[in-house]
């Protein structure tokens, strides 16, 4: 742990908001380098960061910028990754960290990959768009997503608007289960869809309160559980994208990509690229309103988890 600890720059701010136990939520890098173009991209990571604050909490957006981990970036930092090439960054999960570290890359975090950083750092909440899952076909191609297996063993509460509806939700939530991850569907019994309120789908648990969310960390902490929380925050109902509409543009989208033969880590960025062309550009609108909605989840939650440990 040490030499990992060595390779981390954490900001002057969010060192002494961690020292007093104050509220932190960190946010991922991906949506910056591998979400939208520049300067959209840049736009939308300021305006999420300056949520998390008005909510009273600190965001901690999380990148490696020439080998270091970065806990925390300045505007200049953030203004630079969003400029940068997409093909000149790394896409961080478990299996690239250490590498991009060791070899002096710069790389952005996905969802498993700020989950492992923002616990060594002390950050115990995360918020993000929505996680990955398993994939469509997976029982023939074994595309399940690292994110799953993050959440059954890093100690960090996620909240998401559900995994991304380009997935096969019910196997998602299947592999969730047997991991032992709490599901935990916010305000409501049916789990989301990312765009879409609901999936159709019911949540394994539900709960109502950021202060009951955060009670429920703790005591897993303190059973010695491993893994983490994860938070399905459903879309601000003003702007979702209904299932029934959404469905048969993913379904459009998936043939699309079959048809180009499109696999691999290359299927996710195509469709989502698809489906923002195909909903002329709703599904783009939809994401940033979701993400705004789980950063100010997430703050709450962070807010709540400080008062529990007696922070500032």
């Amino acid at each position: 742990m040490t030499g990992l600890i060595e390779s981390f720059d954490i900001t002057a701010e969010i060192r002494d908001a961690l020292d007093k136990g104050a509220p932190v939520v960190a946010l991922e890098s991906t949506i910056i380098t591998h979400g939208m173009p520049y300067p959209q991209n840049l736009e939308m990571a300021r305006r999420v960061e300056a949520q998390i604050r008005s909510e009273g909490a600190l965001p901690a957006t999380i990148a490696v910028v020439g080998g270091r981990i970065k806990i925390g970036l300045d505007d200049a930092m953030m203004e630079g990754l969003a400029q940068t090439p997409q093909a000149q960054v790394m896409k961080l999960s478990r299996a690239d960290l250490a590498v991009c570290v060791a070899t002096g890359r710069t790389g952005a975090t996905t969802v498993a990959a700020t989950m492992i950083c923002a616990d060594r750092a002390g950050i115990a909440v995360f918020a993000t768009g929505g996680i990955g899952g398993v994939h469509r076909g997976a029982e023939t191609s074994f595309d399940i997503s690292a994110d799953l297996q993050e959440l059954s063993q890093t100690p960090v509460t996620v909240v998401c608007a559900g995994a991304k509806a380009i997935l096969d939700l019910s196997k998602t939530l299947e592999v969730l289960e047997t991991l032992g991850v709490p599901v935990i569907a916010y305000g409501q019994d049916q789990l989301p869809a990312f765009w879409s309120r609901e999936s159709g789908l019911r949540a394994p648990l539900r709960m109502d309160d950021p202060a009951l969310i955060a009670r429920a960390a703790l005591i897993r902490r303190n059973l010695n559980l491993p893994g983490g929380q994860l938070v399905a925050n459903p879309i601000p109902a003003e702007a979702e994208i209904p299932r029934d509409i959404i469905a048969p543009i993913v379904d459009q989208a998936l043939a699309d990509a079959a048809r180009h033969r499109i696999a691999a880590k290359a299927v996710t960025p195509y469709l989502l690229q698809r489906i923002f062309e195909l909903t002329e550009r709703r599904s783009l609108d939809a994401n940033i309103e979701l993400v705004m909605n789980n950063a100010r989840l997430g703050a709450k939650i962070a807010i709540e988890a400080s008062r529990l440990h007696g922070g500032a």
